[in-house]
């Protein structure tokens, strides 16, 4: 009997030992379990995030669009009505002259629409673009000083040995149009400065190094009281030609069409509008 139970005894240590250790596996395993059903303790689960699940919310497709510097005000309004009923899109502007616009396309700047003043300089991109649209007009003023303390009253005025007179440079549209109205009323303008897009025109006037210029009348209309217009008649006008295209390398395709195509819509009229664009 005591033989029995001496062997006994090993035994018995030996099935507590295995309750023990298969008591504690059960332990880390239940850990284990708890520790992936708490996840993030934001409410989602640690693990990858299902697709269209709230945690995997797609950020807004942005596209960045090359715009004439005459367009500024008009398009950063624009963009907030756009963009308020386009929640998943993103605009991005670049404004500056059109011909400059046009010089980063040909280089490869990465952008997705291009909005110019004038069809001569989107001509030139045939190329780099699809096929182009038009979507505002607009035409050419004289800008002078509040209360217009020079007297100026016609395009003939400019060759005023008194005046200084500034033009944006004759590659920018402004400039090449401003050239073909006082071309058509007969005058010659020797400008003390050539600028590099209509906005650097008025503002030489606005900070008064300059008695005049000519811009377009919605750069007058967005200065309001900072500066003051005199009226070029339609038979010396020129009227420009606003088109708007999507960049053939653009990786946004879709959105980028979708944008130009928006400035088609009444929405978009009014806006422009409001801003003195003309319908084209």
């Amino acid at each position: 009997m005591r033989t029995l139970r001496r062997a006994s005894a090993p035994i018995a240590v030996a099935a507590t030992t295995v309750l023990l250790l298969a008591g504690c596996g059960s332990d880390d395993k239940d850990d284990q379990d708890d520790k992936a059903g708490q996840g993030n303790g934001d409410g989602t689960s640690g693990g990858p995030q299902a697709p269209g699940s709230p945690g995997s919310a797609k950020p807004p497709s942005s596209i960045t669009v090359l715009a004439a510097a005459s367009l500024t005000g008009a398009f950063n309004e624009a963009k907030e009505a756009y963009t308020k009923d386009n929640k998943d899109q993103d605009v991005k502007f670049s404004f500056a002259g059109s011909q400059e616009l046009a010089a980063q396309v040909k280089q490869g700047a990465p952008a997705d629409v291009v909005a110019t003043a004038d069809t001569k300089t989107m001509d030139g991109l045939a190329g780099e673009v699809n096929s182009p649209t038009l979507f505002a007009k607009n035409k050419l003023t004289i800008v002078v000083a509040p209360g217009n303390p020079k007297n100026i009253k016609t395009l003939a005025d400019l060759a005023r040995t008194d005046l200084t007179v500034v033009l944006a440079g004759p590659t920018v549209p402004v400039g090449r149009y401003a050239r073909e109205s006082l071309g058509k009323a007969g005058v010659t303008v020797k400008p003390k400065s050539e600028e590099t897009d209509v906005k650097a025109v008025l503002t030489r006037v606005r900070m008064g190094e300059a008695d005049a210029g000519i811009v377009y009348t919605t750069d007058v209309k967005s200065a309001g009281d900072a500066v003051a217009s005199v009226d070029i008649p339609d038979e010396f006008n020129v009227v420009a030609a606003y088109p708007v295209a999507v960049i053939k390398d653009s990786r946004q395709q879709g959105p980028a069409a979708a944008f130009t195509q928006w400035l088609l819509t009444p929405e978009a009229r009014e806006i422009l509008k409001k801003y003195g664009f003309a319908a084209p």
